[in-house]
């Protein structure tokens, strides 16, 4: 078994920057190395009165990094974004390997992607990433050593000139085209036999997959870490009233998340714009949880996704006072979709789908439909789907007049049969 690598931790205050909003970062960065499997060995906060373009934090800052770390730390790592100049001199003056919070971020999702289009999703953003950072003298990425940063489907790539990158970059675009028109198949598949589709968003850690599995007994994987879920799993749900629906579980969200993730994962956030509803799960016991919140809403706008029906579910409520639930950290009283759950304990599991429930049915359209005996199937959808509210049957064809899915409105009047 390999050791950990044993980190640095380095927080950066910009200048005019907000210190209380810095400290949070630094102490969510060391989430995020011990998810990537480091071993936080020290850290060290650093607030700058001005910006250095070759060391991001000046010569003397970095020396008193240096003096800070004891002899055998293996991997400093930045709670900022590295230019690539500023990576190699930082490496140079602190005499070790050196990572910024978007190379972690991509090292743990390139170690959780498990099916061939998070692993293709991943390696696009990793070459993306490492192609910047070539040196241009026939040194790629050797000098990391292996380790976090070098890791997944993309490291036995990390030794390609710019003009390899550049094909398997375009290899890869072309493969996650193909991505698309598979989703856009089973979509369409889907949209056959009309549900309506919920996405389940969060910050990540957030406790989604958790959500998805009570709701819907699912088995999917729920671990108390950072990005647990990479991969969207899709289930059918119930809910109380009779209506069903399409639930999905995707790639949890975070502060500063890179823009080469979020271009990258398209062809999963997809899910997400094409859902009728959004369940946005915040961690509710995170003293930090408006902050996150506000991120998640930040990435959806980055989206296209602002626009979507939201019900938020906060979650996490077993391990809080039940008292703070009226007020929540002291944002005023909840509106009529905010929910209190705990999808660990059920608390409030009930009330959420009736929320689901209620904002579906706002996504209903009253129609008159003509059908014939012989669509049996439809009429048997039509009941299934939505509220028949009067029946009139003559003697070749049925005629209901019925609250029904706007999907499945939309498909009948395409065929004709919606007066």
């Amino acid at each position: 078994m390999i050791d950990p690598e044993r980190s640095l931790l380095v927080g950066i205050c910009f200048p005019r920057g907000d210190r209380g909003e810095a400290v949070d970062s630094l102490a969510e960065l060391e989430q995020l190395a011990e998810s990537a499997g480091a071993e936080v060995a020290g850290k060290s906060f650093q607030e700058l009165k001005e910006i250095h373009s070759a060391t991001l934090v000046g010569r003397g800052k970095a020396h008193e990094i240096r003096d800070s770390a004891t002899d055998d730390i293996d991997l400093v790592i930045f709670d900022a974004e590295l230019s690539p100049v500023q990576q190699r001199n930082l490496e140079d003056l602190l005499e070790a390997k050196v990572l910024d919070r978007t190379g972690l971020i991509l090292d743990i999702f390139a170690q959780r992607a498990r099916t061939k289009e998070g692993q293709i999703q991943v390696e696009l953003a990793q070459l993306k990433y490492l192609q910047t950072r070539l040196t241009g003298h026939g040194v790629a990425l050797s000098r990391l050593g292996g380790g976090i940063g070098t890791r997944g489907p993309g490291e036995t790539k990390l030794e390609m000139d710019r003009r390899r990158i550049r094909r398997r970059i375009s290899t890869l675009n072309e493969q996650l085209k193909v991505v698309r028109e598979t989703r856009k198949l089973h979509r369409s598949r889907r949209q056959s036999v009309p549900l309506p589709t919920i996405a389940l968003v969060g910050y990540t850690n957030s406790g989604k997959s958790t959500l998805l599995n009570h709701l819907t007994d699912a088995s999917v994987n729920a671990e108390d870490r950072l990005f647990a879920t990479l991969d969207p799993t899709t289930r059918r749900l119930g809910l109380p009233d009779g209506q069903r629906a399409l639930l999905t579980d995707t790639v949890g969200f975070i502060r500063r998340l890179p823009h080469s993730l979020v271009e990258a994962f398209k062809a999963t956030f997809e899910e997400v714009l094409e859902a009728d509803i959004l369940i946005h799960v915040v961690d509710f016991s995170h003293e930090n949880w408006v902050e996150q919140a506000r991120a998640v809403d930040n990435v959806l706008k980055e989206m296209g996704a602002s626009d979507k029906p939201v019900i938020r579910a906060f979650n996490k409520t077993d391990v809080i006072d039940p008292a703070g639930i009226l007020y929540p950290g002291g944002q005023g009283k909840s509106s009529d979709d905010d929910v209190y759950i705990s999808a660990k304990t059920g608390f409030g599991i009930e009330r959420l789908l009736w929320a689901i429930s209620r904002r579906l049915k706002e996504n209903m359209r009253r129609v008159r439909i003509h059908l014939p005996f012989s669509a049996g199937n439809l009429i048997h959808e039509i009941y299934e789907r939505g509220w028949v509210l009067d029946r009139e049957d003559g003697a070749e064809q049925v005629i209901l007049d019925a609250n029904i899915e706007k999907p499945l409105a939309d498909k009948l009047e395409k065929m004709g049969y919606v007066e």
